[in-house]
């Protein structure tokens, strides 16, 4: 006996991607299973979409991208919902309008779940049976439908926080205690050198198109804060007047300033001469030592600017994170909200850290194409390449992001005005 593990079979390779499909199926409905048929149907603002039409878009992307294209003469389970469920795909057809979604309050949840209930029995059938050839073509397809799946997993979160809001009952998505308060430690400024160094995805797990290719890039060196920015540091800024002067202000900035009227990061509220914040399991007192989210790119820049400092760049994030591991306050923990960065009792933070988890971190770049970036064939190059334009690169991932989902070349991109998302930032200088 060598002890060399067996090879994979061709059975054993459909079984693992019938039960990573599963896992992942079976998670997007744990989300769900809080809300009414009401929360469900309900949108909130143009940029976010009801719970019901997730559930059955990203059951959609499946029945068209994979089944329609594996199964000779498939037919649809509704000839209508083509139409009610696909996205962006201009490429597919013709599509409800995004700010529309929350009219259309048919199909109702029920049938959405059938739907998700019929995919994923044909999903499953077709993996039972496939051979070597089968999961070579449409292998790539299903695990894109699973991470694309992953995406809107966290979208629920953040679109229902968004939506629960606006209500004065200030509705919990989860009852219960929030977690217990720690204290921040002080931020530092780490030293990066500068040269040539490659970023962007590499070796032969998933990464989106975007991600890649893998490219040289010379960075000058640089300082990067050792934690994002707290709610007690963007606190200084509130309260010293930092939303009431254009000066730190691009000037874009400072027109959404004036045209919103943003007087502090979203879902913070003052009551009684005390700050106060909304999160998905109630409102409760700011908490000074957590990191800061709910920013736009323009709230995170002025701060910047006010304190001496800037954004890093996306390839000083990458850079940055190539130290340390995946790890951080993910949705897996169940806080549904942003922890203060841990470090052991009287320790000193040497590397960054939070650098996963808790915020989406702002840059300072541009969404924009890698040298050599080739989109996708077909209708799945409009997931990410039509998407780059006036839109800035968030790194790391969120408290609502699923663990599995990131990586360290992982870049997600949002207008610099939106702040629905746990957006949060750290802090770069130059050397």
């Amino acid at each position: 006996m060598s002890g060399r593990p067996a090879p994979a079979t061709r059975a054993s390779r459909g079984e693992e991607l019938a039960a990573r499909f599963d896992e992942v199926r079976s998670a997007t409905c744990r989300l769900a299973e809080p809300l009414s048929a009401e929360d469900c149907a309900a949108q909130s603002m143009p940029e976010a979409s009801p719970i019901g039409w997730q559930l059955a878009h990203t059951t959609w992307f499946f029945e068209t991208f994979l089944l329609a294209q594996a199964i000779p003469g498939h037919r649809p389970f509704h000839p209508q919902y083509g139409f009610l469920f696909n996205s962006y795909y201009n490429a597919i057809g013709e599509r409800v309008a995004r700010p529309l979604r929350g009219r259309m309050t048919r199909p109702g949840l029920e049938e959405i779940l059938e739907y998700r209930r019929h995919v994923d029995a044909q999903v499953r059938a077709l993996l039972e049976r496939a051979d070597e050839a089968f999961l070579l073509r449409h292998g790539p397809v299903l695990e894109l439908g699973w991470n694309h799946e992953q995406q809107h997993q966290e979208l629920m979160l953040t679109d229902l926080k968004h939506l629960f809001s606006l209500n004065p009952l200030e509705p919990a998505y989860r009852a219960g205690p929030h977690p217990g308060a720690a204290t921040a430690p002080a931020a530092r400024f780490l030293r990066r050198e500068g040269g040539l160094h490659s970023i962007g995805h590499a070796g032969t797990g998933f990464a989106f198109d975007h991600e890649a290719p893998r490219h040289r890039v010379y960075t000058h060196p640089f300082e990067i804060a050792s934690r994002p920015v707290t709610n007690g540091e963007f606190l200084r800024f509130v309260e010293e007047g930092g939303y009431e002067s254009p000066d730190p202000w691009l000037s874009d900035g400072w027109d959404w300033v004036v045209a919103e009227r943003i007087r502090a990061p979203a879902y913070w509220k003052r009551e009684d001469g005390a700050w106060r914040i909304f999160t998905l399991r109630g409102t409760r007192e700011l908490d000074l030592d957590e990191p800061v989210a709910h920013v736009s790119y323009y709230e995170a820049d002025a701060y910047a600017r006010w304190v001496g400092a800037r954004l890093p760049r996306e390839d000083e994030w990458e850079l940055a994170a190539s130290e340390v591991p995946v790890d951080g306050n993910f949705v897996e923990s169940g806080a549904l909200h942003p922890r203060p960065v841990a470090v052991a009792a009287g320790g000193e933070l040497a590397a960054p850290a939070g650098l996963f988890g808790d915020v989406w971190e702002w840059t300072q770049s541009p969404y924009v194409a890698y040298p050599g970036f080739s989109a996708s064939p077909g209708a799945l190059g409009e997931y990410n390449g039509k998407f780059m334009s006036n839109r800035m690169v968030l790194r790391g991932g969120s408290c609502v992001s699923p663990r599995s989902h990131l990586r360290a070349s992982y870049r997600n991109f949002f207008a610099p005005g939106a702040r629905w998302q746990f957006s949060g930032f750290r802090l770069a200088r130059d050397v």
